[in-house]
């Protein structure tokens, strides 16, 4: 089982080194597009981290390309890589909401946010905009230096294009419903 997760883990970086060296664009070029180090885009490069989707977003503008690029799988594999994504990720997943959705502005994912917990690593910033809904828990959304708590129920529509990070606050699992634009 632990050879099967790491085979999973390395697709999504593996599509994304293919893209960037097909289109010649060294590291140091993606850093600056994208805002991570190099140290980050290696890592998910060589399969030893998973992008969030926030960050899939800002590779892909980077590469030009549309982000389901690095999620589109044969329909009937869908299913069990969503269900391998949220089994192997220790306080963070996500779930398509529109697998079909290439050259699509809107793009619709469920979160889920372990207990106390926050994304890992960066804060995210990807030009459009971005829609959160609240399903379960409490959370907390900074944009920029303002820092938003929403309830279940609540929502918060920002722009995107702004530094933002998010983490649960609660002491149960978050869920929300997120839909990202991007021009």
């Amino acid at each position: 089982m632990p050879k099967k997760k790491k085979d999973e883990l390395e697709s999504i970086g593996q599509k994304i080194k293919k893209v960037r060296t097909k289109k010649k664009m060294p590291l140091d070029a993606m850093a600056n597009e994208t805002g991570f180090s190099i140290d980050y885009l290696k890592k998910i490069e060589a399969g030893k981290k998973i992008p969030p989707v926030g960050a899939l977003l800002q590779i892909a503008r980077a590469l030009e390309i549309d982000s389901t690029f690095f999620l589109r799988e044969e329909a009937s594999n869908l299913q069990k890589r969503v269900r391998a994504y949220t089994k192997r990720t220790d306080n963070y997943a996500y779930t398509t909401l529109t697998p079909g959705a290439e050259n699509k502005h809107l793009k619709a994912f469920k979160i889920s946010i372990e207990p106390l917990q926050d994304h890992e690593g960066v804060g995210y910033q990807h030009e459009g905009e971005e829609f959160v809904y609240v399903l379960q828990g409490s959370v907390e959304i900074a944009v920029g230096e303002h820092v938003n708590i929403l309830e279940e129920g609540d929502s918060l529509h920002f722009n995107s294009g702004i530094r933002h990070r998010m983490r649960n606050i609660s002491d149960i699992r978050s869920e929300m419903l997120v839909v990202v634009y991007g021009p």
